[in-house]
């Protein structure tokens, strides 16, 4: 991967977005992506937008959701202990034992989630996992005023844990869902816009919000950019580890390619337009199907303005929803790849429509 895009990659993946506090991210998003587009824009919830050749035709979004899973402070109790309630999908069985990082006005705090220690469970209680309001934070502090010296109930809080490479093209990190995709937004925009006048379409790249809340970026987005199409990227789940069953889950595998969702959302014309763009480029491509859904943000604006022709495409992670999310670098490329390419081959009258 090109230097200046992973050094971006992995500033968005350290910057803390959980849903409802995505500004931070927002920010280095925009500042990178406003280098190759003609303006950027924002909106009253903090969508984020950079748009290229806006009197293009037709109109193509491309589309990620920029905030992480995370927790909020909801009570700080006598002795200074931070208690939480999760913000998204949060896996129970991963929260005791982290490092986390407590996002206050003041500056970042380190803590630790703390249980009590297996020694002293019953025998029963080892087995189960614990409720979300059984575990707490410790930050240090003797005092409930100590505490609140440093923080307050609703400060964010996030896993304390940098991206790491794993192998040459294989990174690990939190928030791979979906920095990844406002991450191929981007570049997909940035590999468009060297193909400077023979570009006829105009691109919106769009980092939404709260996707992990319920897709409520997205509706916004939806509506108030009303585009011709929409091509949304997020991850999927690779199924290439022990004790995934295949024939339950499907075959999808870390360094095979981008994975193409049908069913449901997935407009059927798009699809096929990016299977011929994938040809044209020789990127290799995976499937997998959403009957009734794709559970990405694709599920609202295929839903919008009396429904925006939409699809769905995945990046293969392995352990998504934990503080370990792991990716192959070539596959996210190829994503950016088969946008850019999807978006030059655009002219002036395509209109997206099953034929009926």
């Amino acid at each position: 991967m090109r230097q200046e895009s992973l050094a971006f990659l992995k500033k968005l993946l350290s910057t803390p977005s959980p849903s409802g506090f995505e500004s931070k991210g927002q920010r280095v998003w925009l500042d990178y992506v406003a280098q190759f587009a003609d303006l950027t824009e924002t909106d009253a919830y903090g969508n984020a937008y950079a748009i290229l050749n806006p009197e293009g035709s037709p109109k193509i979004l491309l589309g990620g959701h920029g905030d992480e899973l995370g927790f909020m402070v909801s009570y700080i109790n006598d002795d200074g202990f931070l208690f939480f309630k999760a913000i998204g999908g949060v896996d129970l069985s991963l929260v005791r034992g982290q490092r986390v990082i407590i996002h206050s006005a003041k500056g970042p705090v380190h803590g630790v989630t703390g249980l009590l220690a297996i020694h002293l469970q019953d025998p029963d209680d080892r087995k189960k996992v614990p409720e979300i309001h059984d575990m707490f934070i410790d930050i240090g502090a003797t005092s409930k005023a100590e505490a609140e010296k440093l923080v307050r109930v609703g400060d964010p809080v996030t896993y304390d844990c940098e991206p790491v490479m794993l192998s040459e093209h294989r990174l690990c990190a939190r928030g791979c869902d979906n920095r990844i995709g406002t991450f191929a937004a981007a570049e997909g925009l940035r590999l468009a816009a060297a193909a400077g006048s023979k570009l006829r379409c105009c691109i919106v790249a769009a980092s939404t919000i709260q996707e992990e809340n319920g897709l409520y970026g997205a509706h916004m987005a939806g509506y108030t950019i009303s585009p011709d199409a929409a091509l949304i990227v997020d991850v999927t789940h690779a199924t290439d580890i022990p004790a995934c069953n295949k024939a339950k889950h499907g075959d999808v595998r870390l360094g095979k390619g981008p994975v193409i969702s049908v069913g449901s959302a997935n407009h059927p014309v798009l699809n096929h337009l990016l299977e011929q763009a994938a040809s044209r480029k020789k990127i290799p491509l995976q499937y997998e199907v959403n009957p009734r859904w794709t559970g990405t943000d694709a599920d609202a604006f295929f839903l919008e303005r009396g429904g925006i022709p939409t699809t769905s495409i995945g990046l293969p992670n392995r352990f998504m929803h934990s503080p370990v999310e792991a990716i192959d670098l070539r596959d996210l490329e190829q994503i950016a790849e088969l946008l850019a390419t999807f978006c030059t081959a655009a002219k002036p009258n395509d209109r997206y429509a099953v034929k009926i």
